[in-house]
């Protein structure tokens, strides 16, 4: 990289030295299904053990998941996601219509329903007027926005 080139600020980067490594998001998807206890999370995403120790640590010090000790001898904990962990599991539900849309349109891998009955077809839009927030409907300001 240039010595004058600096990377643009974004909050995409910084949430992404939380949970971009691989296993992270994974253990995330366990902790929202409900597997509390680290041998399930180890079985379920197939996940190192030492590294998934390393990725819960880190997601537990950047307060997605907090710790709570279920067993005392020997000593074992349960995981459980914070309000910042639950609300990160929208960019999940994002990632798998993503993923069943170009990598497994004909046959996803797990099919969701929302609690209307009906499949869940998930749709980010603007809060204040209702709008679709896809790319070309937004204008990005701030320190991080575009430069020429």
């Amino acid at each position: 990289m240039p010595k004058d080139a600096r990377p643009r600020e974004c909050s995409i980067a910084d949430a992404l030295d939380l949970v971009g490594e691989r296993w992270s998001l994974l253990a995330i998807r366990e902790l929202s299904y409900g597997v509390r206890r680290f041998d399930q999370i180890v079985r379920n995403t197939g996940a190192p053990r030492d590294i998934l120790t390393t990725r819960l640590r880190k997601l537990e010090d950047g307060g997605i998941i907090q710790r709570e000790r279920y067993n005392d001898h020997p000593v074992r904990h349960e995981y459980h996601l914070t309000p910042a962990g639950v609300e990160l599991c929208d960019v999940l539900i994002a990632l798998m219509k993503w993923g069943d849309r170009h990598l497994h349109p004909d046959d996803p891998p797990v099919r969701w329903h929302h609690s209307c009955g009906q499949p869940l077809d998930p749709l980010l839009v603007c809060r204040h007027c209702g709008g679709e927030a896809r790319v070309g409907a937004h204008t990005p300001t701030g320190r991080g926005a575009l430069t020429s």
